[in-house]
């Protein structure tokens, strides 16, 4: 056998074996990047490891566990109203399914009911991911009965509303 056919089936069983194993078979060697799922880290050509990003259901899961350990600790999610400066208590109705990025912050808005007035309320939520557990750093009230308090840009930076742009 030649040292070419042997070059060849070292890459053949290389490729065998990775696919077997599970691994990314040379997707990082052609211009792709291998990536461990649960490790959190992308390993680029040349050695190189960047933080990926968290799925958008991690995010999603992460602010509902949050709020609904408030709610089982509190009997309520409790958050300060801003512009009425009352505090609202809240019960979790949903987390929406889009999920973005403003930063180094990914952010997801939820459903709200308040119990008091049982009004509709949506939040926003912001997470981090950077340097361990995903973590919920802020919530602001986004909607109240579907009237806009702020709005997002094209590149999901927040713009406030006027009151008479509500």
């Amino acid at each position: 056998m030649s040292n070419q056919q042997r070059g060849i089936a070292l890459v053949v069983a290389m490729g065998v074996w990775g696919i077997l194993l599970g691994g990314p078979a040379f997707a990082a060697e052609h211009g792709g990047t291998a990536t461990q799922e649960h490790g959190g880290t992308t390993q680029e050509h040349g050695g190189q490891a960047v933080k990926a990003e968290p799925p958008a259901a991690q995010i999603r899961q992460t602010i509902e566990a949050h709020v609904k350990g408030l709610e089982a600790k509190d009997g309520a999610f409790n958050i300060k109203d801003d512009v009425t400066g009352t505090t609202r208590n809240l019960t979790f109705v949903r987390v929406h399914d889009r999920v973005g990025k403003t930063g180094n912050l990914f952010y997801s808005c939820t459903d709200m009911r308040d119990t008091t007035t049982g009004e509709l309320l949506d939040l926003d939520f912001d997470v981090d991911a950077a340097g361990g557990p995903l973590k919920v750093v802020d919530a602001r009230i986004h909607k109240v009965n579907n009237q806009a308090r702020y709005t997002y840009d094209d590149k999901d930076n927040r713009i406030p509303l006027t009151p008479a742009g509500r």
